[in-house]
């Protein structure tokens, strides 16, 4: 009989928390709307400033590649500069009209790109993680369908007919062809 693993009481409380799975839309919105959220509070407490954004980034960046849904993983590291960017609005500093907004918002994006690349390398490696953790459960759950199919069937784990020692005939016509689709 297999023992069970004794599971820490830190993991059992994360496991607790709410698993949202968002869209990569809704993934980018979340994002945003927190950076733009973090940069008028940073605004109001710290005066502006871009350091404590910066620090703030990184983790909505790790929460938004956690949070979007496997199927739209790829996003996470394209909508987090972009939330970064928009958040950065209010704290540029820039003055003049239109193109002295620009130009705060090009100057702080370029001295504080350092922060732009950590928080895009966070949820960089987080999506990847997570979707090679994907493929993987993907694969296993295809090979245990075959074992299985193979096992109903009459033959054992290695395709071979039950008791006999010989390899069954290879299929032909329509049942070949969904043996191939299924890969």
């Amino acid at each position: 009989m297999a023992r069970r693993r004794r599971v820490p009481p830190v993991v059992q409380r994360l496991r607790r928390l709410p698993n949202p799975r968002f869209t990569g839309l809704g993934a980018g919105l979340f994002a945003t709307a927190s950076m733009l959220f973090f940069a008028f509070l940073d605004t109001l407490l710290f005066d502006a400033e871009p350091v404590v954004y910066g620090v703030l980034f990184l983790p909505v960046s790790a929460v938004t590649a956690l949070w979007v849904r496997p199927a739209d993983l790829v996003t996470a590291p394209i909508t987090v500069p972009i939330a970064f960017a928009v958040g950065a609005l209010p704290i540029t500093g820039g003055s003049g009209g239109f193109g002295g907004q620009v130009m705060g918002l090009v100057t702080t994006l370029a001295v504080h790109a350092g922060w732009l690349y950590g928080g895009t390398l966070v949820a960089g490696l987080i999506a990847t993680v997570r979707k090679v953790r994907e493929m993987g459960r993907r694969q296993l759950a295809r090979d245990l369908a075959a074992t299985r199919a193979a096992t109903r069937a009459g033959a054992g784990p290695r395709g071979r007919a039950a008791g006999s020692g010989r390899t069954p005939a290879p299929r032909s016509g329509a049942g070949a062809a969904r043996a191939v689709r299924r890969g």
